[in-house]
């Protein structure tokens, strides 16, 4: 998998200042994906940022800059969203993105697991 090595690294910095949090990476579907506290909470596909965010925010988000639709199997992914480097210059814009995740993360629920049969 191909990441953009320079957005890790602003994104490891931004969270490692973050108090009270424990960070996970782990390599899946085609992205890093940055855990807080054991839910998604960023992810980082190429270049772009992929956003896990509260989902009331979505007709808002779309309107800024660099924003991709997250779309799976056809349909949108609420909740979820690409935003392209040119949405993200500036550290403010980066910044703005990353709390509207973690701020996220402090209220959304971790996936459940699936239970595995011995055979």
């Amino acid at each position: 998998m191909a990441y953009d090595i320079n957005l890790v690294n602003r994104v490891r910095e931004f969270l490692v200042e973050v108090p009270n949090i424990e960070v996970e990476e782990k390599e899946m579907f085609a992205v890093l994906n940055f855990m807080v506290n054991g839910k998604t909470c960023v992810c980082i596909r190429g270049e772009d940022l992929m956003l896990r965010f509260d989902p009331t925010l979505q007709a808002e988000l779309s309107e800024r800059h660099g924003y991709e639709t997250m779309l799976m199997k056809g349909k949108e992914y609420k909740g979820y969203c690409y935003i392209q480097p040119e949405g993200f210059k500036n550290r403010k814009e980066f910044e703005y993105f990353l709390t509207l995740c973690l701020d996220y993360n402090k209220v959304s629920t971790k996936s459940k697991k699936k239970k595995t049969t011995n055979r």
